[in-house]
């Protein structure tokens, strides 16, 4: 066989054994999948009426559902991801990892297997979390099937660097509970976001972190995907930030998988 033939082999079985992982060890991702279940019932029930005057126009709870969802979406994948970076630090620290460098398998597919699982369990995730959007009243009708399309592939790609981040922070964590901690601002970020109010109702001190962060152009360019709505230059920072993010955590993760004696 030939050498690629044989990487797609090993990564498929390595995605195979973490997707058995992820079916019989359903717990973290269900309890991962509720914190943005829970924030979206709370914020659309509770503070929507609210939240929805102050975006102006005379906004109630339905028209906050259209607003705040996207930013939902996206922090579902951030909290999925954490699944990863706990699930590469257990092996990490059981010796899994140390055991499949002895065998003749293809070095990288151990994180391939990591990180196509990630990014397959987010997508899922996220399309969960849609469906409850959905049945609690979001409604997206002037998105063209085009901007679907660029909506599934931003949320794909966006799942796709945070999950080598999450990699990353995996390998580098010395257990599962130090992996999960160093992985909580992928949950923290969106909430210093635009996800659930408009950036100039911020304070002015406050705006740049809000602003100058990977989660406010996805945030805002899902927004505009989804509700049809220009998008301006938010794709193209999106599509940056992503890129740069997937460069940075499979460099930092393939580093440490080389070199990390455990």
């Amino acid at each position: 066989m030939s050498s690629l033939s044989l990487a797609v082999r090993d990564s498929r079985t390595m995605l195979r054994r973490n997707l058995l992982h992820a079916r019989r060890y359903p717990s973290l991702t269900l309890n991962l999948l509720l914190t943005p279940v829970m924030l979206l019932l709370l914020f659309v029930y509770i503070f929507g009426d609210t939240m929805g005057a102050g975006i102006g126009g005379g906004a109630g709870r339905s028209e906050y559902i259209a607003y705040v969802l996207p930013g939902i979406l996206l922090m579902t994948i951030g909290s999925t991801v954490i699944g990863a970076a706990v699930s590469v630090a257990t092996d990490m620290s059981e010796g899994i990892i140390a055991r499949f460098r002895t065998m003749a398998i293809h070095r990288g597919s151990v994180l391939v297997g990591h990180v196509v699982g990630s990014v397959l369990q987010s997508t899922a995730s996220v399309v969960l979390v849609a469906a409850v959007g959905v049945a609690i009243g979001f409604r997206s009708v002037d998105a063209t099937a085009l901007e679907w399309l660029a909506a599934f592939g931003l949320i794909t790609l966006f799942a796709l660097a945070l999950t080598w981040i999450a990699v990353g922070m995996g390998m580098a964590s010395p257990n599962a509970e130090a992996a999960s901690n160093s992985a909580m601002p992928l949950i923290l970020l969106p909430l210093i976001s635009s996800a659930f109010t408009p950036i100039d109702a911020m304070p002015g001190w406050f705006q740049p972190i809000a602003e100058y962060q990977p989660f406010t152009p996805a945030i805002e360019t899902l927004r505009g995907l989804l509700l049809g709505t220009e998008i301006g230059h938010n794709g193209w920072l999106a599509v940056a930030w992503s890129v740069g993010l997937a460069v940075l955590g499979y460099r930092w993760s393939t580093s440490k998988f080389s070199d990390d004696p455990k």
